[in-house]
């Protein structure tokens, strides 16, 4: 039987979800819990490998195993196994032939960023503390550059191997709440540090780039044209579509 899990995480104490030899991994409290529900585990995938200190709100992991449980048990049996900050929170069966990952049609990504004059210990590890006011509509026309089928070079990380690094972002924009303010971009396909430096180089519009500079930034393909990555604590894998 294979099924679909959604599940939600604070990454702070993690390494990223990916197991690695140099720290704690979302994907190993997973892994752990779902060999004490279900005992043997085969074909165990996340949806997306995040980065030490990103967020979920629906982060999704298929799996096999030789038996089977309701899927509301499913549910509870997991998170009383899991720590306090990975909680599944739906599951369903899926054909046999599903992949976590690469049965992806959108993935969409939220960045908090916390504006007050003074930091908030509630906020530490979940948004990033910039002080500032900023310019939704200038913020939004720019973001408004980075939709469709692009070469998005200039906002990979340097030193990334991806050779095709053409993505088609679906939607990108800004929204304030209050004190927050959130960029949200979804995309059929994400590269490596790709939503922070988005982040980075927006929140310089228009002190530093007008809006429509963002269209010369894409057009170079080259990651100095762009500006600073975003720390990893703002960033949460927001809704992932299939």
């Amino acid at each position: 039987m294979k099924y679909l899990i959604r599940l939600s995480f604070d990454g702070t104490a993690y390494c990223g979800w990916q197991m690695q030899k140099n720290g704690p991994s979302v994907q190993e409290q997973v892994f752990r819990a779902l060999t004490t529900v279900f005992g043997n585990v085969q074909e165990f995938s996340g949806c997306s490998r995040t980065d030490a200190g990103v967020h979920a709100l629906d982060f999704c992991a298929s799996f096999a195993a030789d038996s089977t449980l309701p899927c509301e048990k499913v549910i509870a049996a997991l998170n009383a196994n899991l720590p306090r900050d990975i909680a599944v929170h739906a599951a369903e069966i899926v054909p046999d032939d599903f992949h976590a990952r690469y049965s992806v049609i959108k993935k969409e990504y939220r960045y908090r960023i916390l504006t007050t004059p003074a930091r908030s210990p509630f906020w530490e590890d979940r948004a990033w503390h910039r002080v500032g006011e900023y310019d939704l509509e200038a913020l939004n026309r720019a973001a408004s550059h980075l939709c469709g089928p692009h070469d998005f070079r200039s906002f990979m990380a340097a030193g990334s191997k991806i050779t095709d690094c053409t993505r088609t972002v679906f939607d990108a924009h800004f929204e304030q709440d209050g004190d927050t303010l959130s960029f949200y971009v979804s995309a059929d396909g994400f590269l490596y540090n790709m939503v922070r430096i988005m982040v980075g180089t927006l929140l310089e519009v228009p002190r530093k780039y007008p809006p429509e500079e963002i269209k010369a930034i894409l057009e170079a393909k080259n990651r100095a044209a762009a500006g600073a990555t975003a720390p990893a604590r703002g960033l949460y894998l927001n809704r992932v579509e299939y």
